[in-house]
């Protein structure tokens, strides 16, 4: 009798991620279409879109979870360069964090732009070991990512894996939260929620 594959999980920068961009988009789809994400295949196709961008981001890094040929999951992000973006959901995450600290904080740091692992994979650690391998490079351990309050079983994973929400936005339940990794020299002065 077989034994599972024990995945494995490799860290590639650039360009790289591209021979891969088939593999990804299916986690994608498969991680992202179901609540609270409900992303259609439109969506999937448009992560593989943007994916043939962000790799040429400075300090782009994948982290991906292999098992034989199969790809489980995935992690991706870069460098954030200042001035900081006004796109996507950016001008929340500035709000919420005041100029100031969000060009201390999150300029000039690795920020976790996805993180997916199959529907399959959940609850083996996969992700925390993605998640690990991504940012383990980030400058002076700064790390941070932005997901949504519609998701808590996402914050809460966060908060497992160490890493503090740094945004606190009001409680109807919409919205984005910033998450500091668990070694962002700033994670400390993250406010408490009221």
């Amino acid at each position: 009798m077989n034994s599972p594959l024990v995945p494995v999980v490799q860290v590639l920068r650039g360009g790289d991620v591209l021979a891969h961009s088939d593999a990804l988009r299916a986690v994608y789809a498969d991680a992202f279409s179901s609540p609270p994400w409900n992303e259609d295949e439109a969506k999937a196709s448009e992560f593989t879109e943007r994916l043939h961008h962000d790799a040429r981001r400075p300090g782009f890094t994948a982290a991906l979870a292999l098992a034989g040929r199969d790809v489980l999951g995935f992690a991706s992000g870069w460098t954030t360069l200042p001035p900081f973006p006004t796109d996507r959901c950016y001008p929340q995450a500035a709000a919420g964090l005041g100029a100031r600290r969000t060009n201390d904080w999150l300029c000039d740091a690795f920020e976790v732009d996805e993180l997916a692992v199959r529907p399959g994979a959940h609850g083996s650690g996969l992700a925390g070991n993605l998640l690990a391998a991504v940012t383990e490079g980030a400058p002076e351990g700064r790390s941070w990512l932005l997901t949504s309050v519609q998701a808590p079983q996402a914050m809460a994973f966060y908060r497992r894996q160490g890493w503090a929400q740094a945004t606190h936005p009001s409680p109807d339940g919409k919205g984005i939260v910033v998450f500091l990794g668990p070694r962002h020299p700033a994670r400390g002065l993250a406010p408490l929620p009221l």
